[in-house]
């Protein structure tokens, strides 16, 4: 009776032991979760370990696809008794797994950048959480249990639960999980049995260990990852550790191995091949005393791996038991390398050379899935980082898909793996839950976690430790273990400064003044920025000049860019417009930080974005520089590290004003990495064109393909001058045809040939321009002088758009308008007062006789104001029939450029059409601009419309929207780009100069000083010639 008691007893603890709070409790975070082990699956033969296809072994057993689900709003309200086997779910709803809640209709995506989810609800005191809104799904699936496991441990993995798990397995509590970004595995050995079991788990929206994921990016809920089961022999490889290293020559390799058997039995076969399948070592071990194994395997002359060269071998670790029968096969990729820190020089080398990294942050986010990541999505973005010159990724700021890191290790990428550690919302002062010992143990279980799963990847060089989470001793416990466990890489954390439990100093958003100075101080760690460059909306203005100070000193090896990916979400409006959603967009109650999440490189759908292409260009590793141009002869420098240029070719192209004239190949680029050698093109220089601007364009393209790439693909581009651009004279030709005036109180109108220009004396703009009546102003709206332009959210951050408000209705007070007949011009002069300004505004107008319009746009300040704003851009705008749908012009594209964002798109002639012009930003916002150009046409389908040129290189675009329709005002509203009407017309701008991009950061940083527009005269002369084809 007491034997029957206790087993009572413990029944009843075991299946009511996951009702206490552990969910609340920060220093109990699993609760017979089983120990982390690197990421690897063991076959029961050698045959399907060398297929490697763990979904069609033996001993696994999916469990994706449908579970019976049920969702509260309320931790409350959730159901207590879901697990036991008697219990009717027939009314509950089928719901995928993976998949996230809110993707599917549960739930509301919240997106915050730094402060906690619930922060509109209750204020931060860890580790308190509420119970309402604590959103709780239960899940509920029966499966089939082959008899064939009968006598094998079976084991549950569930790949990514947020932001906890719980499991039962017939009705009985297994355990307990917290760490929403690592896989949680449970030995559920002694609760399945032959035939049906119920696997029984249940998910709280929020923990105690949300405390430490206050990452930026969307806040939702779910499983994200995949889920199965698998049966492994009682005796079993429990862990691998495969450490690679190279000698002192960077020549022989070795690979160190420790193994973990379950106990002191059996015997390890290992057995290296390489890539052809050829045996190049193998050896047999059998376990000490302790069941461990250790053993290294010397190899001649590897293959390396690299980002540049992912050369990868297969280890093979078969187990047998005493008798000689195999027990199972573990295949690891193995990639010979070696990181160094090189303190006497400040830099991180990989396999003896200093490395650049050139690199991205990336968000583990689909726009139609959430969390849910399919390995197709994967590929999809490395190919993307490859099509543009990423070498490595930083995974913010959490571990990602196992997947992932294979992925990386086969197509090469260097990657920095970060802890799903960020504490942002508690500050960094004396409340970080750095310095707080209830989550001292979170912080270490949650780096050795990821340390131990991940360790045998050769793409991860860099291990960190988190992410804004403060400083304290908690990251040097971290530190330390991580030191101690893995020698053979550098550890970094970016909230430690310069402090000793770093090896790279990593800060977020240097600026070049800062990042020189680190490069004169002497320290013996490389910089490294693990965010950088901003890419928010229109952005990445002034990336030039971080990569030409990177190139210059040593000890900068490069940074990565957030990020990535714009976050948002697909979403559809009422009128069945489709969006990129954002924090704010899914109800007014939540906290939000609206579009700070949209901060990509790419769009969510993995479109690049206008500024990736300035990305590709100043992270190729092909340069051209001159040698003697008119003889054709450049130089070729290889800046990669470990390929030389055999398998590229280099195409050539000369220009002459634009259009090509010339061109031609060299197949043959023998140059060994980091060298500079001439290369002769092919041309003569009395090949060369007598007369006007004269480019090279240098194309460097793959012979076959690699890396996701195909055989073609232009990996490197360089335009260079050989004779510059001779520069248009704004003085109006005489033709012998007069111009003439006709003036009553409201008009002025000069005819000359065909064309008409009229003035509104009240307003003293140009209201009209016809050719043969042919009308080319947009009937209420006229030729105005412009210094405005849409706000960035670049330019929201610095609350530039208030700084500078002003030039955007500048009161322009008309104080004079005189019209006269010059021989056979017109001139017509107006001035204007801006009283706020302090400024006076002339606009001069010059017609001649073949209805060329001359216009000089004067703008005098008072030089004895400070204090005064800054322009946004100095020009004019006029609005256009929409039927002026052609652009024709000579300057840089085709892609939307900048002043300080314009080194990736070459001088050329380009055609395109006003419906393209605009880039569809998550948000609306200034786009379309064109830089350095030459001339400018804006005509219909029939050819008849306006040109311009001016004596500078201007810039100009044209949109089918008004200012006003890209421009939010004041503050931000939830607007996007998705929701926006082309109107039917076109608006014109052309500029002396635009404001520039600027990418410092997204909150406050103004574009570099050469890029502004400060307050001070200016002069903007230009010639407007009515056009037409015939």
């Amino acid at each position: 009776m007491k034997k029957l008691l206790l087993c009572l007893g413990l029944c009843l603890s075991v299946t009511t032991f996951a009702q206490k709070k552990e969910w609340l409790d920060p220093e109990l975070n699993a609760i017979n979760r089983a120990p982390a082990r690197a990421d690897y699956f063991a076959y029961p033969s050698r045959e399907m370990a060398e297929q490697g296809v763990r979904e069609e072994s033996s001993n696994f057993l999916s469990l994706n696809g449908m579970w019976k689900f049920n969702w509260v709003k309320d931790q409350t309200e959730r159901p207590v008794n879901f697990y036991r086997l008697d219990f009717e779910d027939q009314y509950w709803v089928d719901f995928p797994v993976p998949g996230i809640w809110e993707m599917n209709g549960y739930g509301d995506p919240l997106y915050r950048n730094s402060g906690y989810a619930w922060s509109n609800q209750f204020t931060p005191d860890p580790p308190k959480i509420e119970t309402v809104n604590n959103h709780v799904g239960s899940y509920r699936k029966t499966v089939e249990i082959p008899a064939s496991w009968k006598g094998q441990q079976v084991f549950l993995h569930v790949g990514s639960a947020t932001s906890n798990l719980y499991v039962w397995v017939n009705g009985k509590f297994v355990g307990y999980s917290e760490d929403s970004k690592l896989a949680a595995e449970f030995d559920i050995t002694g609760y399945v049995r032959p035939g049906k079991n119920l696997i029984a788990m249940q998910v709280y929206r929020w923990c105690d260990g949300s405390y430490l994921e206050d990452q930026d990016f969307w806040r939702l809920s779910g499983i994200a990852r995949g889920a199965w089961l698998y049966a492994r022999n009682p005796l079993h490889l429990k862990d691998i550790f495969i450490t690679p290293d190279l000698d002192e020559a960077y020549r022989d390799g070795s690979l160190n191995v420790v193994a973990q058997v379950s106990r002191n039995s059996g015997t390890v076969e290992l057995e290296l091949k390489d890539k052809a399948g050829n045996i190049v070592e193998k050896t047999s071990v059998k376990p000490d005393g302790k069941g461990i194994v250790r053993t290294e395997m010397a190899v001649k002359n590897p293959a390396k791996w690299s980002a540049e060269e992912p050369n990868l071998y297969t280890l093979l670790l078969t187990l047998k038991n005493n008798a000689g029968k195999v027990l199972e096969v573990v295949p690891q990729r193995v990639g010979f390398r070696k990181i160094e820190l090189k303190k006497e020089l400040g830099q991180v080398w990989v396999n003896g050379q200093p490395v650049l990294f050139k690199g991205a942050d990336r968000h583990e986010l689909d726009p139609l899935t959430g969390y849910q990541v399919s390995r197709e999505r994967m590929i999809e973005d490395i190919r993307v980082m490859k099509e543009n010159n990423l070498n490595a990724v930083r995974t913010c700021h959490y571990p990602d898909d196992p997947e992932w890191y294979n992925l990386c290790d086969e197509y090469g990428l260097y990657v920095v793996c970060e802890a799903n550690i960020e504490s942002h919302g508690m500050g960094y002062g004396e409340r970080t839950l750095a310095k707080e010992p209830a989550y001292a143990k979170a912080h270490l279980e949650r780096n050795q976690r990821m340390v131990e799963t991940f360790k045998n990847h050769p793409s991860i060089i860099f291990w960190s430790l988190g992410n804004e989470a403060g400083d304290g001793p908690n990251f040097v416990a971290c530190y330390d273990w991580i030191k101690q466990r893995d020698g053979s890489r550098p550890v970094q954390y970016e909230q430690a400064g310069r402090r000793a439990h770093t090896d790279i100093v990593c800060p977020m958003y240097a600026d070049l003044n800062w990042m020189e100075n680190f490069a004169k101080s002497g320290d013996s760690r490389p910089l490294i920025q693990c965010e950088y460059a901003h890419a928010m909306g229109n952005s990445l203005g002034g990336f030039k000049e971080y990569w030409d100070l990177i190139r210059k000193y040593p000890n900068l090896q490069g940074g990565f860019i957030w990020d990535f990916v714009d976050q948002g979400l697909r979403k559809y409006t009422a009128d069945g417009a489709m969006i990129y959603a954002y924090g704010g967009d899914y109800n007014r109650y939540d906290a939000s930080d609206k579009n700070f999440n949209c901060n990509g490189l790419i769009s969510p759908d993995r479109v690049p974005n206008p500024h990736m292409y300035e990305v590709r260009k100043m992270y190729q590793s092909i340069w051209t520089t001159p040698a003697a141009l008119r003889k054709g002869i450049v130089n070729v420098y290889n800046e990669n590290f470990f390929t030389d240029l055999s398998d590229y070719y280099l195409e050539w192209q000369l220009l002459q004003n634009g259009e090509p004239v010339r061109q031609g190949v060299v197949m043959d680029l023998q140059i060994a990495p980091q060298q500079t050698q001439p290369v002769v093109l092919g041309y003569k220089e009395t090949d060369l064109p007598a007369e006007g601007e004269i480019l090279l364009n240098v194309t460097y393209r793959l012979k076959q393909a690699r890396q996701l790439l195909p055989a073609g693909y232009a990996v490197a581009e360089e335009q260079l001058e050989i004779t510059p651009y001779p520069l248009f004279q704004v003085e109006l030709a005489e033709t012998g045809q007069k111009a003439s005036l006709y003036e009553d109180l409201v008009h002025a109108v000069v005819s000359a040939g065909e064309v008409q220009v009229t003035f509104g004396k009240w307003s003293g703009w140009i209201e009209g321009i016809s050719l043969n009546g042919y009308e080319m102003i947009e009937y209420g709206y006229a030729l105005r002088p412009n210094f405005w332009r849409a706000p960035t959210d670049n330019d929201f951050g610095a609350n530039l758009h208030r700084r500078f408000v002003d030039w955007k209705n500048p009161g322009l007070k008309l104080k004079s308008f005189e019209a006269e007949e010059q021989g056979n011009r017109v001139q017509v002069v107006t001035t204007y007062e801006l009283p706020r300004l302090a400024a006076v505004l002339t606009m001069t107008y010059l017609i001649g006789g073949n209805g060329e319009i001359r216009i000089s746009e004067q703008l005098a300040v008072d030089k004895e104001k400070k204090d005064m704003p800054h322009l946004f851009r100095f020009g004019m705008q006029l609005v256009m029939p929409g039927r002026f749908d052609r652009i024709d012009y000579y300057g840089r594209g085709p892609v939307e450029n900048y002043d300080d964002r314009n080194e990736s798109q070459r001088l050329g002639r380009y055609r395109q059409l006003v419906k393209d012009q605009y880039y569809p930003y998550i948000r609306p916002q200034e786009s379309g601009t064109k830089s350095d150009i030459r001339w400018w046409k804006l005509t219909d389908i029939d050819g008849r419309g306006l040109a311009i040129r001016s004596d500078v290189p201007f810039s100009a675009s044209a949109l089918n929207y008004l200012p006003e329709d890209l421009d939010d005002g004041w503050d931000k509203d939830q607007r996007h780009s998705g929701e926006l009407k082309p109107r039917g017309l076109t608006t014109l701008s052309f500029d002396l100069k635009q404001m520039g991009l600027g990418c410092i950061n997204s909150w406050g940083a103004w574009p570099l000083q050469p890029y502004l527009l400060p307050y001070q005269d200016y002069t903007f002369q230009v010639v407007i010639t009515p056009i037409r084809k015939y």
